[in-house]
C-alpha cells in the first residue's frame, strides 16, 4: 500500500498488506472456542434475533452521532489516516469512527449490519501517535472477525435481557442470566484476536506493549519511566501466582465480569503468538 506510518524518530515506514486475509488466518484459538461455546448456551440463538428485531444496533447508532464527533479526512485526519490504513491491511471495508468525550481510556465497536468504532478522548489523550493507530486497527480487527454483533449484545446486556425477558413472558429473564458469564467470556477473548490484528496494521511489537503498559498503569508524568522489559516480567509474576487453587478461585472471579483481559495478560498472549512464529509465517506468506 502507499501509505507509511510514523516510528518513533519519525520516520516513515511502508506497511505490509495481507491480500486475501481471511479472519480465521489470525484469531486466538480461545476466540473461535468461546464463540462455538456462546451458540451452545440455550436460549443464546433466539436472544440474538430478538436485538435484531428490536433494532437495538439502530438505537445505539443513532444516540452515537447524536452525542460524538464524526472523524474523517478534516476532521481528526491523523485518526482517519489510521482508519484507512487498518482497514487497507485487513481488507475491511471502512466503518464510521467517532471521538467520545470520555475521560476512562476506551474504545469499542458496535453494529452488525453497519459498525462504529468509537474512541473516548481519555483514550487518545493516553496514548501516543503509533499506539492510537493501535487501538484504531484493534477495533477494525474487531469488524473483520464480525463481533460488532456479540459486543452490542455483551455491553447492553441489561437492557437486551429486559427486551429478551418481555418478549417471552419472563422466561428470557432466566435464559439471559445463563447467557452472561458466557457472554463476557467470550468478550474478553474476542479482544485477544482484535490484539492480533493491530499488531498486523502496525507491524512493530514495541508499540503494542506500550499501549497495554499505558492501558495498565499510563500516568504521563511517568511515561518516560516506563520500562518494557519489568512489564513483562510482572506477566510471569501473574502467572505463577496460579500455583494455588485459591489463586485459580480468586482470578475467575475478578474476571468473570470484565470485558477486557487484563493488560498484561494481553501483552503476554500477543508475545506468545509472535515468539511462535506464527505472527511472522504470517507477513512471509502475505510477502510471497
Amino acid at each position: 500500500m502507499n501509505a507509511s506510518a510514523p516510528d518513533n524518530n519519525k520516520k516513515q515506514r511502508k506497511l505490509r498488506t495481507y491480500p486475501g486475509l481471511g479472519a480465521r488466518d489470525f484469531m486466538h484459538p480461545w476466540d473461535i472456542k468461546a464463540t462455538a461455546a456462546l451458540h451452545r448456551v440455550p436460549g443464546f440463538d433466539r436472544l440474538i434475533a430478538k436485538v435484531m428485531e428490536y433494532g437495538l444496533e439502530r438505537i445505539l447508532y443513532l444516540e452515537n452521532i447524536a452525542d460524538n464527533v464524526r472523524v474523517t479526512e478534516k476532521m481528526f485526519p491523523r485518526l482517519y489516516r489510521y482508519l484507512k490504513w487498518s482497514c487497507a491491511i485487513l481488507g475491511v471495508e471502512e466503518p464510521e469512527l467517532y471521538v467520545s468525550l470520555d475521560p476512562v481510556p476506551n474504545a469499542y465497536t458496535y453494529g452488525h449490519t453497519r459498525p462504529f468504532i468509537v474512541l473516548t478522548s481519555g483514550l487518545v489523550d493516553v496514548l501516543g501517535e503509533q499506539e492510537q493507530f493501535f487501538a484504531v486497527a484493534h477495533e477494525v480487527g474487531h469488524v473483520k472477525c464480525e463481533h460488532s454483533l456479540y459486543t452490542t449484545v455483551a455491553r447492553n446486556i441489561a437492557a437486551v435481557i429486559e427486551i429478551f425477558s418481555q418478549a417471552t413472558l419472563g422466561l428470557g429473564s432466566l435464559l439471559g442470566k445463563g447467557i452472561e458469564l458466557p457472554l463476557y467470556d467470550w468478550m474478553r477473548k474476542s479482544e485477544l484476536s482484535a490484539d492480533r490484528a493491530a499488531l498486523m496494521c502496525v507491524q512493530d511489537k514495541d508499540v503494542a506493549l506500550r499501549t497495554f503498559m499505558k492501558l495498565a498503569g499510563g500516568a504521563q508524568k511517568l511515561y518516560a519511566e516506563m520500562d518494557q522489559d519489568e512489564f513483562l516480567r510482572q506477566i510471569r509474576a501473574y502467572e505463577e501466582a496460579d500455583e494455588s487453587t485459591l489463586n485459580k478461585v480468586y482470578k475467575f472471579l475478578i474476571t468473570a465480569m470484565r470485558t477486557h483481559p487484563f493488560p498484561i495478560m494481553r501483552a503476554k498472549h500477543l508475545d506468545e503468538w509472535i515468539t511462535s512464529g506464527d505472527y511472522d509465517r504470517l507477513a512471509r506468506s502475505a510477502a510471497e
